[in-house]
């Protein structure tokens, strides 16, 4: 292996893990994801219906 590569992985391996994560960040994330396809829902929903139905159509005839 690289010593650059090596050295790398063990300045990774050494270094202290926060175990939260970005807890808030991908809370915001999926938060804003369900509000804009809540906003979204009632002017596409007769589309995606249809959309749906052609794509179940083509997959089982």
């Amino acid at each position: 292996m690289h010593p650059s590569v090596s050295g790398l992985l063990l300045h990774l391996a050494a270094r202290p893990r926060d175990e939260r994560g970005d807890v808030p960040g991908w809370v915001m994330v999926t938060l804003m994801t369900a509000i804009v396809v809540a906003a979204l829902t009632p002017f596409v929903s007769d589309e995606l219906r249809a959309l749906l139905a052609r794509a179940f159509a083509m997959v089982s005839g």
